[in-house]
């Protein structure tokens, strides 16, 4: 198999190799493309692998050395691989696949004059092949596509400049994203620094999310924090380059009921236990030190970070691709020609490009463009104590609330749930979070006398509690549009927006996500959940509603 005759003088080839294997062959093919001075610019390489103890269900985007390579990870039957796969390979290279059933989602998928490597196909493998387009040469092991049914478009070719609103945890991942893939951006913030608002906690809990049927949320949750685990490292680490402790997390149990379901989730064996363990009140307690009186799920690999210093981090790997516009104010958007401009409230041009990323939170409900989004603004009090005011935790504590080890002197302990403005401390959040903090402990007397002290963000959150990522819709130009694909959208307008508690994950692959759109790479993630994070899903929503239909939550089975 040598691709490079396929390959040369590409802007991007897509390879799927439906045999990862020990990743040998993937290897061979990235030495190949760095050998050869006529390579494409990006190799995209999508392997399947089966599920296994060290890799969970899903797709697993794997961070590379080199910006121009990427790797994604398919943990899944081939048949459901191809089925969920947003990419349009160039390259197939099977081996001894089963049955005949990959046939047609191959095909759905394949570029035009796509080529296929096959070892070991039976006959009626081949003729399954040969009816979707494909046409074998005299040795049956290799084929071209050259069916002549519609192939969806793939993304032209960017020009790589772009405008980012908003400076914290989702526009610095948006600006990491970018630059690495050589984008020049422009960072726009209103404040003086980067995460100043709620990216400016103390303290950010990383850990995924359980639930009984593995739905949209807890995939989501599961790819964004793996992902992210990869991108800290890659960054320089937890406890180094980024300020944190991957300590662990324990989350207890609400009570009997909600152990009861875990327990049945934990004798299934899908969570190899350095990713989710469950205790038993004995074992929780032993690891505490403090009551567990109906046992926790334990994430080993969970912890805390401050976001602010996981901003700097990501926002510092731009290099001098990055330019930075502090202090900017209030800030309109207005067309002009092709482009974009971003405009102070003196109407002085800020910055200018083809595309811009609305990363600002609930900032987006003051621009025209993003203001029919349904997003609110939920209020978060966190209470900062002294850490000598209660017990010392060997890792993060939470169920309804969350307990920080001690940094610096000061233990974090929240966050509230509130629906009003108020961007001051107050009496009343502070004795929430108190209560929530002694239920946390089984200790009445748990930050008792505490001063007032803590601090105040705002989260922007939908409807649904899933983040917006991708084009942003016309609401005025939607019309009667029934499909995704169809909604209108504002040219070179893009979302990443609607975080709500859990920015520091979803951030990273978040951004990943959107900047493959903008490339034409593969996804990092399978499409029913790309699709369920598209912004334009509340244009559809909005129709449906006024048709008298169901328009609640997309989940309600969390754990």
């Amino acid at each position: 198999m040598d691709l490079r005759a396929h390959w040369r003088g590409r802007e991007r080839y897509t390879v799927f190799d439906a045999a990862y294997g020990d990743g040998a062959r993937v290897r061979a093919l990235q030495e190949a493309w760095r050998a050869d001075p006529a390579r494409p610019a990006r190799l995209h390489i999508v392997a399947c692998v089966p599920v296994r103890a060290d890799l969970l269900p899903g797709f697993h985007r794997i961070p590379q050395d080199d910006p121009r390579l990427s790797l994604t990870l398919l943990a899944a039957p081939l048949d459901t691989a191809l089925a969920q796969l947003g990419a349009q390979p160039d390259a197939f290279l099977l081996e001894a696949p089963a049955g005949t059933g990959f046939a047609r989602p191959l095909a759905r998928i394949a570029a035009r004059e796509a080529r296929l490597f096959a070892t070991r196909l039976d006959d009626e493998q081949r003729a399954a092949l040969a009816a979707q387009g494909f046409v074998f040469d005299g040795s049956g092991a290799q084929a071209v596509f050259m069916s002549r049914k519609p192939r969806l478009p793939l993304a032209p070719l960017a020009e790589r400049r772009a405008i980012v609103l908003g400076a914290g945890l989702a526009g610095a991942a948006a600006c990491a994203s970018l630059c690495a893939r050589g984008w020049q951006v422009t960072l726009v913030e209103r404040h003086p620094a980067p995460a100043m608002e709620a990216s400016g906690n103390l303290a950010g809990i990383f850990m995924p999310l359980l639930s009984r049927d593995d739905n949209l949320p807890t995939r989501l949750t599961r790819a964004a924090y793996l992902y992210a685990l990869r991108a800290w490292a890659q960054l320089g680490g937890i406890g180094a380059a980024i300020e944190g402790q991957a300590c662990g997390v324990l989350q207890l149990a609400r009570d009997p009921q909600h152990a009861a379901v875990s327990r049945a989730i934990a004798a299934t064996g899908q969570y190899p236990p350095g990713f989710a363990r469950w205790l038993e009140a004995p074992q929780a307690e032993g690891l505490l030190g403090v009551p567990a009186p109906d046992g926790g799920w334990l994430f080993p690999q969970g912890g805390w970070a401050r976001p602010g210093s996981v901003c700097a981090a990501m926002l510092a790997a731009c290099g001098d691709r990055l330019e930075r516009r502090f202090g900017a104010g209030s800030v309109v958007l207005q067309r002009a020609g092709d482009a974009w401009l971003a405009c102070g409230a003196d109407g002085a041009v800020l910055a200018e490009a083809p595309t811009v990323v609305l990363a600002n939170g609930a900032g987006a409900r003051s621009l025209a463009q993003s203001r029919a989004l349904p997003l609110a603004a939920l209020r978060g009090q966190v209470t900062h104590l002294a850490s000598d005011s209660v017990p010392a935790l060997p890792l993060v504590l939470c169920r309804e609330a969350y307990l920080a080890p001690a940094a610096n002197g000061i233990v974090c302990a929240g966050a509230t749930y509130d629906l009003d403005a108020d961007p001051q401390l107050r009496a009343s959040s502070q004795a929430e979070n108190i209560e929530r903090l002694r239920g946390l402990l089984s200790d009445p007397r748990a930050g008792a006398d505490a001063p007032l002290a803590g601090r105040v963000g705002f989260r922007c959150v939908a409807p649904d509690r899933l983040p917006l990522v991708g084009r942003l819709p016309d609401f005025e130009a939607a019309g009667g549009t029934e499909r995704l694909r169809d909604v209108p959208r504002h040219p070179g307008l893009h979302a990443l927006l609607g975080y709500a508690s859990r920015g520091l994950i979803w951030a990273p692959l978040a951004a990943e996500l959107l900047a493959a759109q903008l490339e034409g790479e593969p996804l990092p993630l399978e499409t029913a959940l790309a699709d369920a994070l598209d912004p334009a899903r509340f244009v559809l929503r909005a129709r449906r509603g006024q048709r008298g239909q169901e328009t609640g939550p997309v989940h309600d089975k969390l754990l």
